[in-house]
């Protein structure tokens, strides 16, 4: 059975839409999601590799690679983290922001409502070469989910460029602070909305004829 056939028969998972070919449906239909071509798909054990174990009702997809990409909801990210753990995945690999502003038109699973701003992160297995993905909505409004360095320490410097350069504040941090750009700084860099600005340049005359 492949991966993608798991994901439409496991407890709560959702079936990939069709239309992107990044990833298959339990029929072997494009669907919806995009993952990883380097990723293993082996796990730590067959039940911790399953897509949607130790995460019933979360909407979950996988890549033709078949590695899984998960979409929780806020209050459900910090949970997902730690069972992902605990299942083997030591290893926080990647934590990123994005802004789709200027594309609302992304594809998710049916439940899942698009936000401006989508928190990215990847989880490794070292020991079974296995990686899973979390693909986080947060809305413009209220940008703000779980910090998760009390379950990867290493997660704490990624946070904080995060915040610096989206503005998305992680409730738990021991610092929340910005990390690239002074403190004074306003704004955030990266928003799609961000003046790109200008640095005045002054021209000098051409020297005359020697």
């Amino acid at each position: 059975m492949s991966a993608a056939s798991v994901v439409g028969s496991a407890p709560g998972a959702l079936r990939a839409a069709d239309g992107d070919p990044g990833v298959t449906g339990g029929d072997g239909t494009p669907g919806a999601a995009a993952g990883d071509p380097g990723a293993a798909t082996a796990a730590p054990d067959a039940s911790a590799a399953a897509p949607g174990a130790g995460a019933p009702g979360v909407p979950v997809l996988a890549s033709a690679a078949g590695s899984t990409v998960y979409f929780p909801p806020r209050e459900r990210y910090h949970d997902l983290l730690a069972a992902r753990r605990d299942d083997g995945f030591e290893l926080l690999a990647d934590l990123c922001a994005v802004d789709y502003l200027v594309h609302p038109g992304r594809t998710l699973p049916d439940g899942v409502l698009p936000e401006r701003f989508e928190l990215v992160v990847v989880l490794r297995s070292v020991v079974a070469r296995s990686m899973v993905r979390v693909r986080l909505q947060v809305p413009e409004s209220d940008p703000e989910v779980a910090s998760a360095v009390d379950l990867y320490p290493g997660a704490e410097a990624m946070e904080r460029e995060a915040y610096d350069m989206f503005g998305i504040r992680f409730a738990g941090h021991p610092d929340m602070t910005r990390i690239l750009m002074p403190e004074d700084w306003e704004g955030h860099p990266l928003r799609k909305d961000y003046a790109v600005g200008r640095v005045p340049v002054q021209f000098k005359e051409a020297p005359g004829p020697r």
